[in-house]
Parts: structure tokens; C-alpha cells; sequence
């Protein structure tokens, strides 16, 4: 059973949601983004999403794209990325490690090399935003090689015969775009997202993990009533934004902040039921 199989089974057994905290691996730097990293799980997260630095991030939002950029500035590639798996996994062996980013680095490297060497490193499984079912075959063949999962996006304009192509071949869990747009964009209602996560479960067994616009524990702890995940991203390298802009550089305050908010946002989402 993968990591991430394991993961959601014994959150099952305890009717319990799952906390995907997301951070851009580099951010602000490489080893302050190893701290927070190493110390996500102690704070709550059940699975990490660790995103890959790029020039080009269109899915993401001012957040993410801020993040992405202070990684690139601090010398941040794909990698150091995945030398950032490697440090962790040294310590910890059990939480799920999710890269999300866009295909162009991976095409770049080669689909068969980069899923080898990610799987190699520790990597669980891929959110590649860029990469719809109809254009992921070789990447998804070569991930399936490896054991790795091939995460999809579904969206609010996701009708059924939509979830359908998107459901045929994912592994691992769906990741539900809460709102139409980028990342951090506003937050969606709470009956809406149920009906839409029912909608889907209706043609796959995965569970189903939602993002995008989830900013506050109590909207984390709404959306957990319905979702089998909440993954929060913009709210998060926010706060690593507010560290450097009030502390400079001092990684212990970034760390301790970044951990802190996540820890809050971790104890919303698991007691939600």
C-alpha cells in the first residue's frame, strides 16, 4: 500500500479528514524551507505539498507566485527540490510528499528520468496543474512505473462527463478546485463544495481533497465536514511572507510562525468531525 493509500485508510477508521499543508520548496530558502518542512508533520500534517519553483506559474495566485519567485531568487531548481525530499525522508519515512507544479521542468528533464529519480528520492505522488488527462499518458505511464500517483483536478465547471475522463486513470486522491480562478482566490460555500465532492465520489472510489481560497481554521474546519482532505496554500507562504517582512531572515521565527499557523489550521481540520 503507498503512503498515501495508508494515510487516508486510517484517517477513515477515525472519520477524520486529512491536513495538506503546501509550501514552495527554496522558500525563502533552502534551508529554511527543510526546517518547515521536518516540522510539518509534528504540527499536524497528514501529507505535504511541496511545490516546485517556476517561471511561468499560471494556475497560481500572488501568494504562490511570490513564493515561487523569493525560491527561484534564492537559487531554487527541481533538483533542489528533490534534494529537499531526500533530507526528509532521512527523518521521517512515513508522511506523504506530493510535488505540485507544471510539466515543463519535467518534460525538460524527461518524464521517464524525472519519475525515477522522484520516486528515488521519496516523492509519493504529482499534482502537475498543466498536464490534463487528455496530454498525461507518458508522464502517468512512467509514473505508474514508479509507484508514483498522478494526482487530477477537478473544478466547479467539472460536469459529470468531465469527471469521468478526469476520474479514468488517477491515483492517490482528487484534488477539488474550490473556486474557478488561481490559487488563493476567495472561498467557496460550503454546501456547494459538498454537492460537488458527492458528485464525484459517485464515479471513484479516490477520496477527495480540496484547495484553493482556504485561508482561516474555521474555514478549514467547514470545508473538512465535507472534504476527505483540505489542502491550504496561500494563507501558509503568506505567513512566510509576514516573517521576513517584520523579522528579516531569522529562520527560528519564520519556522516557529509558519509551524504555529499550520498547527492551528491542523487542529481545526481534524476535529472537524
Amino acid at each position: 500500500m503507498s503512503r498515501i493509500a495508508g494515510v487516508f485508510d486510517k484517517l477513515r477508521a477515525k472519520n477524520r479528514a486529512a491536513f495538506i499543508p503546501f509550501i514552495m520548496a527554496g522558500d525563502p530558502d533552502a534551508d529554511i524551507s527543510l526546517e518547515i518542512l521536518k516540522g510539518l508533520p509534528s504540527a499536524g500534517a497528514d501529507i505535504i505539498e511541496l511545490g516546485v519553483a517556476f517561471t511561468d506559474p499560471m494556475a497560481d495566485g500572488p501568494s504562490v507566485q511570490a513564493a515561487g519567485l523569493r525560491a527561484l531568487q534564492a537559487g531554487q531548481t527541481l533538483s533542489k527540490t528533490l534534494d529537499l525530499v531526500r533530507a526528509f525522508r532521512r527523518e521521517n519515512d512515513t508522511t506523504p510528499i506530493v510535488l505540485m507544479g507544471y510539466f515543463n521542468p519535467i518534460h525538460h528533464r524527461g518524464a521517464e528520468k524525472f519519475a525515477a529519480e522522484a520516486s528515488a528520492a521519496g516523492v509519493d505522488g504529482l499534482i502537475v496543474v498543466d498536464a490534463p488527462p487528455e496530454e498525461d499518458g507518458p508522464l502517468r505511464a512512467a509514473a505508474g512505473r514508479e509507484g508514483l500517483d498522478v494526482i487530477r483536478l477537478a473544478t466547479p465547471t467539472t460536469d459529470d462527463a468531465r469527471g469521468r475522463i478526469v476520474t479514468d486513470g488517477a491515483s492517490g486522491f482528487l484534488y477539488y478546485v474550490s473556486v474557478a480562478g488561481v490559487t488563493g482566490a476567495a472561498s467557496a460555500r460550503v454546501e456547494d463544495v459538498a454537492h460537488a465532492i458527492s458528485q464525484l465520489k459517485k464515479g471513484s472510489e479516490l477520496p477527495v481533497a480540496l484547495g484553493f481560497g482556504v485561508k482561516t481554521p474555521a474555514q478549514a474546519e467547514a470545508f473538512a465536514k465535507a472534504a476527505d482532505a483540505v489542502v491550504v496554500g496561500s494563507a501558509i507562504v503568506d505567513q512566510i511572507r509576514d516573517a521576513l517582512e517584520k523579522d528579516g531572515a531569522e529562520s527560528n521565527n519564520i519556522v516557529h510562525t509558519v509551524l504555529s499557523f499550520a498547527s492551528d489550521i491542523a487542529n481545526a481540520v481534524h476535529h472537524a468531525r
